[in-house]
């Protein structure tokens, strides 16, 4: 074989792979207009873990009864999850270079959660954390929509993840109510 035959064959070999990892991969950076969709899913699912958080913390320090020490323990695991989840969603929008500035009255209205005001008992507590549960798995399949259609796979994998843990604990609350 001539020495020329295989440099061409190696800078065949090269063409192919770079166009096999373009198809591959996605650009590092976005346009604000490719990832517009997604940071306005992202702010909505920031807004609900904000009132999601404060609930939580309500229904941690004002549980009684029976299942007292049980769901005491069970809300506060659930308000750090959610605050580690609001710092990484908050972090994520940022790449974007949008800077999420909420003011309690933007993020209530934004918000599909709602906060709940009266007292209510330990098995309505998890009602509507179950409930929370689904608005929040909504606006994430959302997010997931756009980070796709765009080509985003860390938002779509940070989503994903954080769908896996939701997902485990409406069964395991689900089975409580049993």
């Amino acid at each position: 074989m001539s020495r020329n035959f295989m440099v061409n064959k190696s800078k065949i070999y090269y063409m192919e792979a770079v166009k096999a990892q373009n198809k591959t991969f996605k650009k590092l950076g976005f346009t604000y207009l490719e990832t517009a969709e997604i940071v306005v899913s992202l702010n909505t699912l920031l807004a609900n873990y904000q009132v999601f958080y404060n609930k939580l913390r309500n229904f941690h320090w004002n549980i009684e009864g029976p299942e007292f020490f049980e769901l005491h323990e069970e809300f506060e695991n659930e308000y750090n999850t959610v605050k580690e989840n609001i710092d990484i969603v908050a972090e994520r929008i940022r790449v974007f270079g949008v800077k999420s500035n909420f003011s309690l009255k933007k993020t209530l209205e934004l918000s599909k959660i709602k906060e709940h005001e009266k007292n209510i008992s330990a098995l309505e507590m998890v009602r509507e954390v179950l409930n929370d549960y689904e608005i929040l798995h909504n606006n994430m399949l959302d997010a997931v929509n756009a980070a796709l259609e765009t080509g985003d796979v860390v938002t779509e994998n940070m989503l994903t993840e954080f769908m896996t843990e939701l997902e485990k604990r409406h069964w395991m609350f689900t089975a409580y109510l049993k």
